[in-house]
C-alpha cells in the first residue's frame, strides 16, 4: 500500500444465501482521487459501498482507511472516521427542514458541534449545493435534484475524507447534470476523495481518474475511462453487443 492510499480493499466478498453480491473484490484509492465503479444493474455496486459504510457485513476480506481495518466497525463509527455517503433512493428527513436536516450531520457526524456553531457552517454547506435560499424549507416540499442536494449537504456535514456517492447523478435533466457535475469536480478540488457509483456515461468520462467494471460480483476491467469504456468485456457485459 503507498503511503498515498486512503482506502484498501482486499479479498471481500458478501453472500446472500446462494447469491454471491460481491466476490473477491480488491481495489484501492488514493488520496484526492476520483474513483468511478460501474457495471449493470445488480452487478453488485451499491453492495460494495454498503460494505464499505458497515451498512452490509462482509463474509470475508479487508477494509482498511489509512491502513487501519474499519470493516467490523459499526456504521455511525466508519462515519466518525470521516466517511460519508449518499443513496442510490435518496434520503432525507421529510418531517425537517432543510437547515434541520444538514444540523443532523452536524450534530452526530466526525466533529460534533453544539447548536451556535452548527449556524455558519449550515449556511456555507447550504450555499455549497446550491440551497442557500431554501434553508426554511421543509425536505418534503424540495424537488427531486434539490432533495439529492440535501443529502449531499447532510454528507458533507461529516467533513468527509472520502465521500461515497451512489447513482447521485441519475434521473436528472441535461442542465441539471451539467450542474451536478460542476459540484461534484468544485467538491473534488476541495481535496475530497470520491468514489462514484453511476449509469451516466458523460458523468464518468468527466469526473473519474479511474473506472472499474463489476459484473456478476466481481471486477472485470480496470483502468482510465477512455480504456475501461471501449473494452469488449464492458461493451458486453454493461453497454451491450451492438451486432444484437
Amino acid at each position: 500500500m503507498n503511503e498515498t492510499t486512503l482506502l484498501q480493499v482486499s479479498g471481500l466478498k458478501k453472500a446472500f444465501g446462494g447469491l454471491v453480491a460481491v466476490n473477491d473484490i480488491d481495489f484501492h484509492i488514493e488520496a484526492g482521487e476520483v474513483l468511478g465503479v460501474i457495471g449493470p444493474n445488480g452487478s453488485g455496486k451499491s453492495t460494495l459501498l454498503n460494505l464499505i459504510t458497515g451498512e452490509t457485513k462482509k463474509d470475508t476480506g479487508a477494509v482498511k482507511l489509512n491502513g487501519n481495518d474499519i470493516s467490523a466497525m459499526q456504521p455511525h463509527q466508519i462515519c466518525r472516521n470521516k466517511i460519508s455517503r449518499t443513496f442510490q433512493l435518496v434520503r432525507v428527513l421529510p418531517t425537517m427542514t432543510v437547515e434541520e436536516n444538514v444540523m443532523v450531520g452536524l450534530l452526530f457526524g466526525s466533529e460534533r458541534k453544539n447548536f451556535n456553531e452548527c449556524r455558519d457552517e449550515i449556511a456555507r454547506l447550504l450555499s455549497t449545493v446550491d440551497l442557500g435560499e431554501k434553508s426554511g424549507f421543509l425536505a418534503s416540499q424540495l424537488t427531486y435534484i434539490d432533495k439529492k442536494r440535501l443529502e449531499l449537504a447532510r454528507a458533507l456535514a461529516n467533513q468527509p475524507i472520502l465521500l461515497l456517492l451512489d447513482e447521485w447523478l441519475a434521473g436528472l435533466n441535461p442542465s441539471e447534470l451539467e450542474e451536478s457535475i460542476n459540484l461534484v469536480k468544485r467538491l473534488q478540488e476541495s481535496g475530497i476523495t470520491l468514489v462514484i457509483v453511476e449509469h451516466v456515461m458523460h458523468a464518468i468520462r468527466s469526473l473519474c481518474d479511474r473506472v472499474f467494471v463489476m459484473n456478476l460480483g466481481q471486477k472485470i476491467v480496470e483502468g482510465t475511462p477512455d480504456y475501461v469504456l471501449s473494452h469488449a468485456d464492458v461493451v458486453s457485459a454493461y453497454l451491450g453487443d451492438e451486432s444484437e
